[in-house]
Formats: C-alpha cells, structure tokens, sequence
C-alpha cells in the first residue's frame, strides 16, 4: 500500500477511477495501520505489521463500489469521508478472510501464506497450530474492531450516520449468516441448487455488490428508488461474482488466483457446481463425486477426474449460462436505474471485469 499522502485526498467527479479509490483507500488504511502501530509495542507492532502485508494485493471491490454508490446517488467530489468509510469496510474485510482462512483450514491466501499459518511458524506441532488459530481470531477480532475504529471516525454527519449505521448492521450481520450457511454446507454435499445459491446471496451478493453500493448511495442521501436499483443491479452481479468464484475454485491457475484449485474440493465446499454435477449425473457418476470431493488427500489426478464429471454432466457449461443470465439482469436494472450516466458507465465496467475475470 503505497501514496501515503493521498489519506486525506478527495476525488474529483468524473468517469470513477478504480485505482486512484484503491490508491487513496490504501493510503488510509496504511496510515491508519502505521498509527496503531507507533505505540512502541514491539508486539502490536508486529500484529499490525500482519495486517499491512495480508491486506496487500486485495481487489478492493467493496470501496471501489461504495464510491460507485455515493456517485450513482449524484455525489460529485468524493470526500475524505466517504473514502475512510470506503476503507472501513476494506478493514471488515481482512477480519472476514482471516476468519474464513481459519474455518476452511487454507494454506495460502493472494499467493502468501494465511494469517494462522504464518503464525504457527515452521515446525507445525500441535502446540504451534492451537496458538496460529488461536492468534489468528484475535487478529480477525483486531481488523474487526479497527474497521469500527475506522467508520465511527470518519467525520460522517448526524444524517449520513443514521442513514449508513444501519446499513453497515445489516452487511455485517448478512455475511455472518452467509458463512454460517456454507460452513453447515461444507462436507454435505447435495444436488440442493437453491440452497447453494442462498449462500451466495447472503455470503457474496449482499455482502459485496449491494450493501457497499447502498451505504455509498447512503452517504450521498440516495432515496427509496435509488437503494431499490442498487439492489436491482447488485443481487444478480453479485451471485454472478460468486458463481465466477465457484470456477475459478477449481479451474483457475494458482499464479491469478493465488489459492490452490484443490482447497475447495477437498473441503467438500458444496457449491453450485457441485450441485448442478450431482443433480444431473447418472448413479455411477454421483457416487464418484461422493468419493472425490470431500477427500483431504485428494491430489491433482483426482482432481482431474471431478472436472472431467463437471465436464460431463453438463454442470461447467450451466455455471456459465447462470453467470451469462445474471450478467445481462444485472446491466438490464442499469437501464432505468435513476443514476447518474457517469455511474452507469462504471458500473457496466465492472460488470465486465466482475464476470470475466481469473483472479
């Protein structure tokens, strides 16, 4: 996180620039960071020197949508304190990913070693592991408490903090319940469709699209018509993103992703993929599936034979389809969405980049 001095900018209105939000989110956070750590406490020191390099390389979706959100109400500059609450939620964030590291029990997360395994250190033995996940909550804990930090002093007014606390209520207590839904899930497998995409929605959709575009929208004083397009547009997307996360679980390469594709197989995540696989294969190809996913041991020509059955069943290619039909919804609610055209443009950029891409 570099342009340390661009913690207090503004941005200017205009077509949205994603990496002059990401620039000055990251400038926030570092500064923020490097506060928290001046104490002289060579132990806070080193927990906030855990979360400046886990929180490197992160997409920044959900600030880059809350400025989207704050320019689609009419907003124009964005100023210092949209861009802190933007970051605000960027600090919820590394809480959530530390915490789904741990409770998916994952090596790697952007290429690097996960929080708990960091450190556990090297030598893996039973007393290293319980402190690593142990430390590793309290760290989540920690980016949780700073994101409150963050949010409540961001220099908000008596009417954006009634409009937007509320909101930030409803994200958080969405996501909790999203991944409460998948953790009951994992390991569970079934050709249940509906249910993998209620995780979705409460684990991605909401968390991600709609809740940083309404709280964005928010803070520019959007009404009742402007929250309901966000969700129009942000509800299909985001299963879209999920769905498009889902493939890259196991078809994506390491070195774009960043996390092994045998995680999710071996965790027996039990994702829409999977079930679509299990609800059209035959009796023989089920109980393969049965076998393969949900393996811990699982190697690569495993894994090779449940993407030959993904292949088979048809389930890759309806994956896609769904990807390609919430796509279109999405830009579709974008057609008589009451934003401004600067954000309309944005919006269907990222739309693009949401669905499209490797990482």
């Amino acid at each position: 996180m570099k342009n340390r001095n661009m913690s207090t900018q503004t941005i200017s209105p205009g077509i949205l620039d994603h990496d002059l939000t990401k620039a000055s989110v990251d400038s926030i956070l570092m500064d923020f960071l490097e506060s928290r750590g001046s104490s002289g406490d060579s132990r806070m020191t080193r927990i906030v020197k855990l979360l400046e390099d886990f929180m490197v390389g992160g997409k920044r979706i959900r600030p880059v949508l809350t400025v989207m959100g704050w320019q689609a109400a009419g907003g124009e500059t964005v100023p210092a304190a949209v861009l802190r609450v933007a970051a605000s939620l960027e600090m919820f964030h590394a809480f959530a990913l530390i915490h789904d590291d741990i409770m998916d029990d994952s090596d790697t997360r952007r290429g690097r070693p996960t929080i708990h395994r960091m450190l556990a250190g090297k030598r893996g033995d039973d007393r290293d592991e319980r402190f690593g996940l142990g430390a590793a909550v309290l760290v989540g804990d920690l980016a949780f408490t700073w994101s409150d930090q963050l949010l409540h002093t961001a220099g908000l007014t008596p009417a954006q903090s009634a409009a937007v606390l509320p909101l930030v209520t409803e994200m958080r207590t969405e996501v909790m319940l999203g991944q409460y839904l998948d953790l009951q899930a994992t390991g569970e497998l079934t050709d249940d469709v509906d249910a993998t995409l209620t995780v979705n929605r409460y684990k991605t959709a909401k968390y991600t699209v709609e809740r940083p575009l309404h709280i964005g929208a928010a803070l520019a004083g959007a009404d009742a018509a402007t929250l309901t397009a966000c969700t129009a547009f942000a509800l299909p997307l985001g299963e879209a993103f999920q769905l498009r996360d889902d493939l890259l679980g196991v078809y994506g390469d390491v070195r774009d992703t960043g996390k092994s594709r045998l995680d999710d197989l071996r965790a027996g995540k039990n994702t829409t993929l999977v079930a679509l696989a299990l609800r059209t294969a035959d009796a023989a190809q089920r109980a393969r599936l049965h076998t393969l996913i949900g393996d811990p041991a699982l190697d690569e020509t495993g894994a090779e034979e449940v993407r030959a059955l993904f292949a088979s069943t048809g389930a890759r290619d309806i994956v896609e389809r769904m990807i390609d039909d919430r796509y279109r919804r999405a830009l579709e609610a974008l057609e008589t969405a009451p934003f401004t055209a600067d954000a309309v443009t944005a919006l269907k950029h990222l739309a693009v980049t949401a669905t499209r891409r490797n990482s």
